[in-house]
């Protein structure tokens, strides 16, 4: 069986799904994959390098985030390029590694963790959505104290993403991580003998 896990910023998918792998699931990493995506020497990075310049490159042919973020912050069409050269390698990986993991361990649940899954449209690729979920004003709090941001910093990065009440309403399975960890543990548990996974 697999699940997509996904969420908000801020509201602990890296939490639950550490709770998950700890009963014995098995983790595929979104963030991981777009990271080693675009290692240096990979074919994706020389494409990106290609297109935005060599600019978007450290003097050691790693990645530049920074100098990448700033050329596509704000530009709509810029970042849908990014987009089409990043996704379909990561989404290719994701699903290799799915179907390993479910090959070499059927009886195991599989987790991806995809940030943007909702978004991005892949609810297709799961047989059932895992929204993690804290109210929006937990949400900015535990924002503002995890990354050091004001509050009008903190709402902007919450407002640019899908309202967590939206992706709460897609979800086939809701973990609330609103309370303190004793509790979300709870939840994950009565998930996990509803699932008959131990």
């Amino acid at each position: 069986m697999n699940i997509g896990l996904t969420g908000g910023i801020a509201c602990g998918k890296s939490t639950v799904s550490a709770m998950l792998v700890s009963r014995g699931a098995l983790l595929v990493d979104a963030d991981q994959i777009a990271r080693d995506v675009v290692e240096p020497g990979s074919p994706v990075l020389e494409q990106v390098a290609a297109h935005f310049g060599q600019a978007v490159l450290h003097p050691d042919g790693s990645l530049h985030r920074k100098k990448l973020g700033e050329i596509i912050f704000g530009q709509t069409e810029a970042r849908k390029q990014l987009e089409s050269l990043l996704h379909p390698p990561i989404r290719k990986q994701m699903r290799e590694q799915m179907e390993a993991y479910e090959k070499q361990f059927p009886n195991k649940l599989v987790v991806v963790d995809v940030p943007l899954l909702i978004e991005s449209n892949l609810s297709y690729m799961f047989e059932e959505v895992l929204v993690v979920y804290v109210p929006r004003h937990i949400q900015l709090e535990r924002l503002m104290q995890r990354d050091g941001l004001t509050e009008l910093e903190a709402n902007k990065r919450i407002n640019a993403q899908m309202p967590i009440e939206e992706k709460r309403s897609l979800a086939n399975i809701v973990v609330d991580n609103s309370g303190s960890w004793e509790e979300t543990n709870a939840e994950v548990e009565r998930f996990w003998q509803e699932k008959g996974l131990s």
